[in-house]
């Protein structure tokens, strides 16, 4: 039992590397998301159905129709890619950048969800208030709207880093299968599953991902609750 449960290198790397390229991921995409989600939950402008469609449009693609996108744009002669090799010098295409890349695009529609939910659950009359007051737009983003909606930030990020964690196909398909190096959990279960006699290693990965993705759903879930709670309260004092 205790030689089942134990992991190889290549097994303890792939969980390093994903844990990773999630976390990397939801950095690079937070900022991101938090802009579009403002965007989406307090403007109205022409075109603002076309931009939540291709916002949320990760999550109807199959991923493999992804990573081919990401790779005949941001590859090493993509047509972006190739001029931020040039000007920047590094690339995206088969990569560690290239993984984070592909799971911030996968997981990115999950996180702006959340915080959009999350901003539109605020009772704009704070905002309102503050900007009567004389507050500036920025100072009552920053003063009122952010800190209320921190706890479904928080969820968005969560459940964008254990959707990174499952990404498979985008990421084989942008960056391909290297060990050490692309190489994250569910791509490793791959190679794995189609080695003979490794089926042990590709079942403790797979429990390992169930249960970071099990953990995810409860403390994203558990915040959920707390912001709804907090918002509660928040309108009870107004």
């Amino acid at each position: 039992m205790i030689e089942y449960i134990k992991l190889s290198p290549s097994e303890i790397n792939a969980i390093i590397l994903s844990l990773k390229v999630a976390l990397w991921a939801n950095i690079w995409a937070l900022p991101f998301a938090i802009a579009i989600a403002w965007l989406l939950a307090r403007k109205q402008f022409w075109g603002k159905a076309l931009l939540n469609g291709i916002v949320h449009l990760p999550l109807v693609l199959p991923p493999v129709v992804i990573g081919y996108l990401l790779l005949i744009s941001m590859g090493r002669n993509g047509f972006i890619g190739k001029y931020i090799s040039q000007w920047f010098g590094f690339t995206f295409g088969f990569s560690l950048n290239g993984a984070i890349l592909a799971s911030a695009v996968v997981a990115f529609p999950l996180v702006v969800r959340s915080i959009r939910l999350a901003i539109e659950s605020i009772d704009m009359r704070l905002e309102q208030a503050a900007l009567t007051l004389g507050s500036s737009p920025w100072r009552t983003f920053y003063t009122i709207t952010l800190p209320l909606a921190f706890p479904g930030i928080l969820a968005g990020m969560i459940l964008g880093f254990a959707r990174s964690l499952g990404e498979f196909g985008a990421t084989i398909t942008f960056v391909s299968n290297i060990p050490n190096v692309t190489q994250t959990i569910p791509l490793a279960m791959y190679s794995f599953i189609e080695t003979p006699n490794a089926e042990g290693a590709a079942a403790r990965l797979c429990l390992i991902s169930i249960i970071i993705a099990l953990l995810s759903l409860i403390i994203s879930e558990w915040l959920a609750k707390r912001t709804q709670q907090k918002l509660g309260q928040s309108d009870a004092r107004h």
